[in-house]
């Protein structure tokens, strides 16, 4: 095997290290010494290079310069997860997150490890067992297909995998390296002992997302890994299962296995006993259970009081449980959680375009019946991108409340009773403000007084919500007792208990705040976008350019471009994303004006945009075409006919986006 220059030195400065660090001169000096006095002794011959190294073998020091010296026959890759990984804000922010992909994955090492801290090498060694793919045949290269990709989570901690193709047995194959820290503001950089680590219950969170052919994602599992059996190891390393279950209705049916190796480096000196850790465990799972079993005791005693007030309020939409993805009941508040997005976010209104451009999608159901309600995780709903309405109204509280609001979930119905979640705020003077977690619009809220005289002038209803049964965020739950459940009659005032009945914030607080139940799962950091904005937009323009050329060459038309006008079209893509974040529209002046100077008199000018939530061109092209305007601009017949695209990508966290698109014309008006 030939190595280039670079790597034979790094793999001759690797093998001095390890000389000197076992002092093999010492060692060559005293089998030298010794070899000598033999052969003084023997008098016979004189001493040769074969003697000696027969003497170096003989004592050992051959086998233990090569004991811990081991090369796996493919060279290791590591590389940094930079395109889809951010850590979060800890005491101490972790190392960048890593893996490792190499065929011999059970000989990898670790790079990037610092002695000083402790570390967990969590390596997903392949999956098997994934029935659902049993009849795929192998994708062809470059053949595009489904994909698995896999999420983890870890304490302040965001990693990915790379998309593999969706098989029987998956060739998930990666090693991830998860820091532990303390918690304790400055001990971040403190290497963490064993009792510590067996306090500590936050799970790895797993998260397998299917992608499939036209980019369409679908949450396949959700799994938390209890991580410290590794503790019990003499080695520090454990290998083991892990069965995937289904989500939602499926969430008792087994979707496949990944192998599993865990190994904690630096290793413990003196590993736990693992009836200790058993013990810690189910130390944990009594203090939920109890926790959890109390605060249900609580909740039917306040509904009975609830029903109590008025008959009527049994079909009132007060919700205190809510499923999540595997299928286990939590209370809502445990949903809401303060979440600061670092610097990722500017601003309440940018907070609520960037959940907005998270896809709308209700939970699958098989067969038909009425819809099934799964409220995800916060970690699946923004791996998979997508989620129903209470999934974007609970992490548009959270970033409300992390920009220091006072903001609830509101749980009601919209036209037709069709059941429905929004924000709503409430600002010191005593407004209300409702949010849209789905299309970012804010509606200004003023109740209709019903006991004002007949020709009192009463505000008009301006939100498309018809009723709410109940309000909620991460420390309050208050239902609605007011004698009519209409949100035009409705009087936001929570202190008032004759029109909203609370429950304690104290039994909400024994089991829904941060590290009350070892059932809550762990807060996941929103990631930066690791999109090029100018990248995807220039590859966007470039592929509707060649559609609307394609589709212009089958009804026998030239297409003839004009790239000054297209530039000008940039302004205009830009006013409307900034109306949409902010509210206030700014630019169209200017954007006019130009357009006026580059349209010469006697010609018509025609533009159509449109926006989108994905960046699939053809998808994209097809939907423009079902307007009569759009294809009256991409199909303009006439004299001098200048055609101009322009698209312009606005990046988000979690590498959401915001696509707009303008197609315009001009041509020479001919009466």
């Amino acid at each position: 095997m030939c190595l280039p220059p670079e790597k034979a030195s790094e793999l001759k400065q690797m093998i001095h290290s390890h000389l000197l660090k076992m002092d093999i001169h010492g060692k060559i000096r005293e089998v030298l010494a010794e070899t000598i006095r033999d052969d003084e002794g023997s008098k016979h011959r004189s001493l040769s290079e074969a003697d000696f190294l027969h003497a170096l073998q003989r004592r050992g020091i051959v086998d233990d310069v090569m004991k811990d010296l081991h090369f796996s026959k493919v060279p290791l890759h590591f590389a940094h997860i930079s395109d889809e990984t951010a850590t979060g804000v800890g005491s101490e922010p972790p190392k960048p997150a890593t893996y490792f992909a190499d065929k011999d994955i059970t000989q990898l090492k670790k790079s990037n490890t610092d002695p000083s801290r402790r570390s967990l090498h969590l390596q997903v060694l392949g999956g098997k067992a994934f029935l659902e793919h049993l009849q795929e045949p192998e994708p062809l290269p470059g053949q595009v297909c489904s994909t698995f990709t896999l999420y983890l989570h870890f304490r302040n901690q965001r990693f990915c995998s790379k998309p593999v193709p969706c098989a029987c047995e998956p060739d998930l194959k990666e090693g991830f390296l998860l820091d532990i820290y303390k918690d304790g503001l400055g001990d971040g950089s403190k290497m963490v002992d064993a009792t510590t680590m067996l306090s500590m219950c936050d799970p790895v969170h797993f998260v397998l997302i299917k992608t499939d052919t036209s980019s369409e994602t679908t949450l396949v599992s959700s799994y938390f890994l209890d991580w410290r059996t590794v503790l019990s190891s003499p080695s520090g390393k454990t290998c083991f299962a892990v069965e995937l279950m289904g989500v939602g209705s499926e969430c008792k049916v087994p979707v496949g296995i990944l192998t599993v190796s865990l190994e904690l480096y630096p290793p413990l000196r003196e590993p736990l006993s693992s009836d200790i850790i058993s013990t810690q465990k189910s130390l944990e799972r009594q203090r939920t259970a109890e926790k959890e079993r109390l605060f249900l005791v609580y909740a039917k005693q306040w509904w009975r009081e609830f029903l109590e007030i008025r008959p009527s309020h049994q079909s009132k939409m007060v919700k205190i449980f809510a499923q999540d993805e595997n299928g286990v009941n939590r209370p809502v508040c445990s949903y809401v959680r303060v979440l600061r997005a670092g610097r990722l976010l500017e601003s309440p209104r940018q907070a609520a375009r960037f959940v907005s451009l998270l896809a709308h999608e209700r939970v699958p159901v098989v067969g038909g019946g009425a819809k099934q309600e799964a409220w995800c995780t916060l970690m699946a709903f923004l791996c998979r991108g997508k989620g129903d309405c209470e999934d974007h109204a609970t992490l548009l509280c959270s970033l409300l409340l992390g920009f220091g609001l006072d903001a609830y979930v509101c749980v009601g119905t919209k036209a037709k009773g069709v059941p429905h979640a929004w924000v709503l705020t409430r600002g010191t003077d005593g407004s209300i403000t409702f949010w849209e977690s789905l299309t970012a619009h804010r509606y200004l809220h003023q109740a209709i007084d019903p006991d004002a005289p007949p020709l009192t002038t009463q505000p008009k209803p301006s939100s498309p919500y018809r009723t709410v049964g109940c309000v909620f965020n991460h420390q309050s739950f208050l239902a609605n007792c007011q004698p009519s459940d209409a949100v035009e009659l409705c009087v936001f005032d929570f202190q008032n208990s004759s029109r909203w009945k609370a429950m304690s914030e104290d039994a909400l607080k024994s089991v829904c705040a941060p590290g009350s139940t070892t059932s809550l799962p762990p807060v996941a950091p929103l990631c930066a976008p690791s999109l090029d904005p100018a990248a995807a937009s220039n590859q966007l323009e470039l592929e509707m350019r060649y559609l609307v050329a394609e589709h212009r060459k089958d009804l026998d038309l030239a297409t003839v471009w004009d790239d000054h006008l297209s530039y000008l079209l940039s302004s205009a893509l830009s006013a409307y994303e900034t109306e949409r974040c902010t509210g206030v529209s700014c630019g169209n002046e200017e954007f006019q004006d130009a357009v006026r100077r580059a349209v010469p008199d006697g010609h018509t000018f025609k533009g159509f945009p449109i926006h989108f939530l994905h960046r699939n061109a053809r998808r994209a092209f097809a939907t423009c075409l079902r307007s009569a305007f759009c294809e009256e601009v991409v199909c303009c017949r006439g004299d001098h006919v200048r055609l101009a695209v322009r698209v312009r990508v606005f990046v988000y966290p979690e590498n959401a986006c915001a696509v707009w698109l303008m197609f315009a014309c001009k041509y020479w008006s001919i009466l």
